[in-house]
């Protein structure tokens, strides 16, 4: 079985990525980020959704930003692209 499906954070801002991501786990109502949304505050509860759960997903805490945090997800997701 494929793992989750994760979009390329590369030129994306932080607002169209998590947008993406958005729509694609729109089941599990992930919340929309706004120009006020904290990054960090975001991915813990990407990290919260159940196809992520069993994942080695990366602690927000540990990165500077949210393009680090989010292609050391996507390497954790899909080391292949990475």
């Amino acid at each position: 079985m494929a793992g989750p499906l994760l979009f390329d954070p590369r030129f994306h801002t932080f607002d169209s990525w998590a947008s993406l991501m958005c729509e694609q786990y729109a089941a599990n109502q992930l919340s929309i980020p706004t120009p006020d949304t904290d990054w960090r505050l975001w991915g813990n509860g990407l990290k919260a959704i159940d196809v992520f759960t069993n994942e080695a997903i990366p602690d927000t805490d540990n990165y500077e930003n949210w393009n680090q945090w989010a292609e050391a997800l996507l390497a954790a997701i899909n080391p292949r692209v990475a």
